[in-house]
């Protein structure tokens, strides 16, 4: 396997353990708040209208438009450091890094959580919707020859479809490499999500200190991975201009 296979590899699994971590940890943390599958917001909203319990719908409703201003956020930022040829991935990272730190302090201070969401509840939640905001918007927009890391009920149905022609004889290599593709981010999504249940169970809000040391170790190997390209792009220019001075 080549390292940059491998590179995609981590990435797309590791993306999408974070966002199936973060969207349950909010889920159990936050009275049943999606960040990351936010549209999933709109059944509770609408079940909590019509049978009102006196549940936060008002979180709910405010997770859409935070969702959409990380999505916004992460289009404008990638676009002003295209144009001046930075290298926006990482950047995104950080931002990422920085919104899951604050979920984790602001859901800290609102701790313990009661049976209705405080100040410091609320915004946690509009600050972890924001964050797989932008874990969706640079996805689209940087990492789009990767598997989607954020909603799974396409990779879950494409995946099914393949592993069915897999099954019965009809499968080239194309599908079974995508089916392989495709089968990594599903597993680490649905570990991440189990894995964050328990783990805001044992230590609350600083369960999320995984995903953060996991973002940590994503800008890592990116880092690495730029370094190496400008080698190679500083090696390739040394070359062509020795060859032409020998050919001057």
């Amino acid at each position: 396997m080549k390292r940059s296979e491998l590179r995609h590899k981590i990435q797309n699994s590791s993306l999408g353990f974070i966002a199936g971590y973060v969207d349950t940890l909010g889920f159990v943390a936050l009275f049943g708040l999606f960040t990351a599958h936010v549209t999933g917001n709109f059944v509770l909203i609408g079940a909590e209208m019509a049978n009102p319990q006196g549940g936060p719908l008002l979180l709910k409703i405010l997770a859409f438009p935070s969702f959409i201003f990380g999505i916004v956020f992460s289009r404008l930022l990638v676009a002003a450091l295209q144009a001046n040829g930075r290298h926006a991935l990482l950047y995104l990272y950080i931002v990422e890094l920085f919104l899951l730190t604050a979920f984790m302090a602001l859901g800290t201070l609102a701790e313990p959580i009661g049976h209705e969401p405080t100040f410091y509840a609320g915004l946690a939640g509009i600050v972890g919707a924001m964050a797989m905001g932008t874990h969706s918007g640079y996805g689209r927009l940087l990492l789009s020859h990767l598997v989607p890391t954020a909603m799974m009920t396409g990779n879950v149905t494409q995946l099914v479809i393949d592993v069915v022609d897999v099954i019965r004889g009809a499968a080239d290599d194309n599908v079974k490499r995508r089916c392989v593709k495709f089968a990594w981010p599903v597993l680490a999504f649905s570990l991440g999500a189990v894995g964050a249940a328990f783990a805001y169970h044992w230590f609350g809000f600083l369960a999320l200190l995984l995903p953060i040391c996991m973002m940590f170790h994503l800008m890592y190997i990116e880092r690495g991975a730029l370094h190496k390209n400008q080698h190679r792009n500083d090696y390739k220019r040394k070359q062509a201009k020795l060859q032409q001075q020998l050919q001057g």
